[in-house]
Formats: structure tokens, sequence, C-alpha cells
């Protein structure tokens, strides 16, 4: 079993201070095998705001796979925006756009979504699902492979289609063809768990599509504080959420999904 802690939107720049302190005594306690945060470490890319973040981050236990978000590219900053989009990122998280961890159970692979020609819309490249193509297919076939970007592959009904990464089905049909067990993402600070079968019909595969709240902003969108601990096993994936209650980070919920052929589904 590898116990995976999942992250996001932690938007350095517009947090709540005093979530700082009982998020990383809980994670501590979790003691994840691997950290991944997918994306939207700042509010505005600014250079202390990713100061802020990477002092975060190497508080952290474990090795981590961190991926940039919509809001780590210049707003305001034209020049930036366009020719240097993430320029303080490479600087002061990390240069690797394409990180990823392998091991004997898993593999978790990083994706770049965030885009300077939109303002919070993602998109995969054609060129981006190629690399992906040739890695995955250099995998060994027992391993989970989880896929993590900040504009997610799938939503829950209530929420707008628009927020989902363009090309996304191009993708998906590529994650079928080389066996990718688990999407996370981010983006729209709601928690949510469950297969892609209904918005991407595929025979034989479904995916299991994690999807993080905001772990520290004080723009929760209706949704408390909180983020995704999995435990991800060769035939079962337990995504708990725990979430912020006032004095700590307590777990909410947790479901089970297993695996069936290809397909993920509720246990």
């Amino acid at each position: 079993m590898r116990k995976l802690l999942h992250l996001s939107d932690l938007h350095f720049g517009r947090i709540d201070p005093a979530l700082m302190a009982p998020l990383k005594a809980r994670v501590e306690q979790l003691a994840p095998d691997l950290v991944v945060v997918s994306g939207d470490l700042t509010q505005r890319a600014r250079s202390r705001q990713f100061q802020q973040a990477r002092i975060f981050l190497d508080s952290l236990p474990g090795p981590r796979i961190v991926v940039p978000g919509n809001h780590d590219v210049p707003l305001f900053n034209l020049l930036s925006r366009f020719f240097r989009p993430l320029d303080k990122y490479r600087r002061h998280i990390t240069d690797d756009l394409t990180p990823e961890y392998v091991d004997e159970q898993i593999a978790v692979l990083g994706v770049n979504t965030a885009r300077s020609l939109t303002f919070k819309d993602g998109r995969i490249g054609h060129d981006q699902i190629a690399r992906l193509r040739a890695r995955l297919a250099s995998l060994p076939p027992e391993l989970i492979k989880v896929v993590v970007t900040h504009h997610p592959f799938d939503l829950p009904p209530h929420l707008e289609s628009g927020d989902l990464v363009r090309r996304g089905p191009l993708a998906m049909a590529m994650f079928a063809d080389h066996g990718v067990d688990l999407l996370l993402a981010g983006h729209l600070h709601a928690s949510h768990a469950g297969n892609t079968a209904a918005r991407h019909p595929i025979a034989g595969y479904a995916a299991l599509m994690v999807q993080a709240g905001t772990a520290t902003s004080t723009r929760g969108r209706g949704e408390t504080n909180s983020f995704n601990f999995l435990r991800i096993e060769p035939e079962r994936v337990t995504v708990e959420r725990y979430g912020w209650l006032g004095a700590g980070f307590e777990l909410a919920d947790a479901d089970s999904f297993t695996r069936a052929g290809g397909i993920w589904s509720a246990a």
C-alpha cells in the first residue's frame, strides 16, 4: 500500500494563517509516502508568495510532486504573463514541469495545464499527450498509474463543464489505452471522488477522478478547507477527506473504490 497526501489550491497571499500549524501537524501524523500538490500555490504569482509556498513545502515530509495552476501565472504583468509565465514558479518551486515519482507500486506523473492565453482555463497539449503516452508505455503494467494536473478531466454534475481541461477527451482515450488508474486535480476548491464513466464513456475503462478542495485559502467557495489522503492498493483505493473543524483537520468522510479490469467503481 502507498499513502498519498493530496493538497491543492494553497493560494499563498490569501491564506488563513490559523490553519498552517494544525495542517502540518495532521500531515506529520498521517505520514504520507508521497505529497502531491495540484496547483495554485499562490494567489497572484508574486515572488514573496512563491517564497512562502516553498517554505511550507519544505516543511512537509517525504518526496513531492508539484504542478502549477493558473494562479501561478502572473495576471497583471503582461510581459511576464506572455513571455515568462512560469519564471517565478521555476525559480522558487521547481524547474521540472513534468515531475514524476515511480517506485515498485505506483507511478505518479505530473502535467502542467496552466496557460498564458487564458485567465483560468487549462489545456493539455498534443506534445504533452505524446510524451505521456511514451512514458506510460515504458512503465511496468502492474503499477498503479496516477496523473496529476491542476485542471480536472471530470467534474461532479453540479459544476460547470467549462472548467474542464481542454483536449481532455483526447487525453482520456490515451489514458484508457495505457491503463491510467487515477486522476488528481484541483482548481475548483471542491472535493469530489468518482469515476469517469459518465463523462468519458470508453468501453472497458473508467479511471478514478479525485478532486481536492483548498487546504489553506480563505476563498473556500462555500466548502470548508480540506485535503485528501489516499490509501492506494493494487485493487483498492480509499479516499479520505480531512476538513477543518475549527480546531484542527479531522476525518470528515471516506470513500473506497475497487477495480474490475480497467474500471474503477465505488466499493
